[in-house]
């Protein structure tokens, strides 16, 4: 819809005017005044896409309105009436930008090309504006994508050349949202606006990483981060529906683009306690960390997941999860020695319940040792020498780690095309869908949903090179029913469309090429 001011010191005049825009078919927005200075008046605190002047008024002529409102709008379309002999002010009115002069009487015909000549460019100007925000969008989500998933900023400013980063620097804070299904690949609009409405104002960027996961980037601080996640958690379950549970994890603050890759890792850090605290939706970061290796997760949690790894005889995961115990109390002198000792013994004893070849001799002997400990360097010491009797054990079993991860990776290269949920591939090799998560990424260096992301990126970028299948033939193969959901997810992958990547040519050159321009 477009704004429209007519400008005339004639009742009739107006209502003629109002009459003939009636005949254009265009849904308009028509406001009124009665000479220049009223509508100037008018102009200080609205915007007009079009004003419609007289030249003869009281007070303020037209030339004199034409004059002033250029300064206030340059870019707003003009058009001016006025009689015989009065050709002078056509003249002056084109220093002001006047697109149409039309005399008087006004001839309906006349009126109405004129009139079309003014939508028209508003219409083109209109869809350039859309294409750049279009454009800016997918730019700062191609960018996104490759911040949070570790590119180099160097790098990333060389691909990018000729944009501007600095949007990364306006961050604030981060979320990690989570549900079951295909949710965030449907495409779903009214979704993000019922975000927006629960935010209240708190401005967000939003990234989907696959269809169960996104993440909202804040440019603005909120007075409760976990009260605002709690309320944007509400619109998820609701959206969605509660046979999926869904869930969001909230970042420590950002200071600027150096610590968002680290802010992700914390992010999905603490998305971990989904697996263990199946009441709680929504996990905060403890402390304002400086990177993801200062993340504090509460002790009852890392308990909870210590006693996981070692039924899962998951070393990888078990010595991660003891380093974080050590970070809680590594630094900090707020605790009393016998509460740490008793945390650490804890500990030691999940450890020898799992190495049946120990007595409870031993095990006695062992906690002796862990309760007469000086300093915190010889709890670390008694506890990783325990920790490494354990993988020791568990070395002959070493290869079914690999064996099972690797089976996964067949699947998903041979089944990309299909619904690959953890759940599914967990039933594949026997594995709880918490265990298979975190084995996969401990075994491969990513997340499942991110292998099984490139995977299919791959593929369609394979097809879009050496076939001249459709895009939505394409998109359809590698597992995206929604074919505009699978066009925005490939260009936040590569930084171009798929149509445009194969408009630039076949094979690896064109891409290099490409990512040289994004």
């Amino acid at each position: 819809m477009y704004r429209i001011l007519i400008v005339d010191d004639e009742k009739i005049e107006r209502n003629g005017i109002r009459l003939l825009l009636g005949r254009q078919g265009r849904a308009l927005d028509i406001a009124e005044a009665v000479n220049g200075r009223e509508a100037l008046e008018w102009l200080s605190g609205n915007r007009a896409d079009i004003l419609l002047t007289d030249v003869k008024m009281p007070l303020m002529n037209g030339i004199e309105l034409l004059e002033q409102a250029s300064g206030l709008y340059p870019e707003m379309k003009k058009l001016i009436f006025s009689g015989y002999g009065e050709f002078e002010y056509a003249q002056q009115a084109m220093r002001y930008g006047v697109e149409e002069y039309i005399l008087k009487p006004v001839d309906p015909e006349e009126f109405r090309k004129a009139m079309d000549k003014l939508f028209d460019a508003l219409d083109r100007e209109r869809e350039a504006e859309e294409r750049k925000a279009a454009e800016g969008n997918f730019f700062r989500k191609y960018v996104l994508n490759a911040v949070i998933n570790g590119t180099d900023m160097e790098g990333l400013k060389l691909r990018t050349a000729g944009f501007s980063l600095d949007f990364l620097d306006e961050y604030r804070r981060m979320m990690l949202l989570e549900t079951g299904g295909n949710f965030f690949g449907s495409g779903d609009g009214e979704f993000l606006e019922a975000l927006e409405r629960e935010a209240q104002g708190a401005r967000f960027d939003c990234l989907n990483l696959n269809p169960q996961e996104c993440v909202l980037f804040f440019l603005d601080e909120a007075a409760d981060w976990k009260e605002l996640a709690g309320r944007l958690n509400a619109v998820l379950t609701q959206q969605c529906g509660p046979e999926q549970k869904s869930y969001i994890s909230v970042s420590s603050g950002l200071k600027d683009r150096s610590q968002i890759a680290d802010r992700y890792q914390e992010l999905e850090l603490l998305m971990e306690n989904r697996f263990y605290d199946l009441e709680g939706r929504v996990y905060m970061a403890k402390n304002e960390a400086e990177s993801a290796e200062d993340v504090r997760l509460d002790d009852d949690t890392l308990m909870k997941q210590i006693r996981q790894d070692i039924r899962a005889k998951d070393i990888l995961s078990l010595k991660e999860h003891c380093k974080r115990l050590f970070l809680n109390y590594g630094k900090n002198a707020g605790f009393s020695q016998i509460y740490v000792k008793f945390v650490f013994a804890s500990l030691l004893k999940l450890l020898y319940e799992a190495i049946p070849e120990k007595t409870e001799r031993e095990l006695d002997e062992e906690m002796d040792r862990l309760y007469r400990a000086e300093d915190m360097d010889q709890v670390r010491e008694i506890t990783e020498k325990n920790v490494d009797l354990l993988e020791a054990k568990l070395k002959k079993d070493a290869g079914s780690v690999h064996r099972e991860v690797e089976t996964v990776k067949r699947y998903i290269l041979s089944h990309y095309g299909e619904d690959l949920s953890i759940e599914q591939l967990a039933e594949k090799v026997y594995l709880a869908p918490s265990y298979l998560s975190t084995l996969f990424k401990k075994e491969t260096g990513q997340n499942l949903s991110k292998f099984i992301k490139a995977c299919r990126m791959e593929k369609a970028r394979d097809m879009l090179e050496n076939t001249h299948e459709k895009i939505g033939g394409i998109s359809e193969k590698v597992g995206y029913p929604n074919v505009s959901y699978f066009c925005q997810s490939f260009r936040e992958y590569y930084g171009v469309s798929p149509q445009k990547y194969r408009d630039q040519g076949e094979g690896a050159g064109a891409y290099e090429a490409n990512q040289t321009k994004a």
